[in-house]
Formats: structure tokens, C-alpha cells, sequence
């Protein structure tokens, strides 16, 4: 089976990392993600963010990314 490359599966790519790496691997994956903009619009993108955020601790970045995910589900 052969997946087409794209910033949704690194996305999917980075969770997997982050469930059997860490919750700090997974968020410098997403990071990374994030920072060119492609998928800035995907609320997924920033669930994900916000839920590696919580495990780790950082709660005013773990409530702003879940904030954008909330604002960008209803758009």
C-alpha cells in the first residue's frame, strides 16, 4: 500500500511518533508541521497540538491551540 505524501499524513505520522516516542516528539513533529502554514486552517492540526500541549504540562499553549481548534471547527 502506498500513501500519497501530505501535510494531513505527517500530521497522522506525528501522533503515531508522539504515541510511541512521547508526547515531546510528537510536538516538535507537529511543530514543524504547523510552521509553513499548510494546514493552519485544520482544526485537527491544533486538537492535536493542544492534547501534546496537556500531557506535557503547557496549559496557556495547550488552551490557545485548543481555542484555535474550537474557532476553526466552527468556521
Amino acid at each position: 500500500m502506498y500513501v500519497q505524501p501530505s501535510p494531513v499524513v505527517e500530521l497522522n505520522r506525528a501522533v503515531a511518533v508522539a504515541m510511541r516516542d512521547g508526547a515531546d516528539a510528537g510536538l516538535a513533529l507537529i511543530e514543524g508541521i504547523l510552521a509553513p502554514g499548510d494546514l493552519a486552517s485544520y482544526h485537527l492540526a491544533h486538537a492535536a497540538r493542544a492534547d501534546l500541549c496537556r500531557r506535557l504540562g503547557k496549559t496557556a499553549e495547550a488552551r490557545a491551540s485548543y481555542q484555535a481548534a474550537l474557532r476553526l471547527a466552527r468556521q
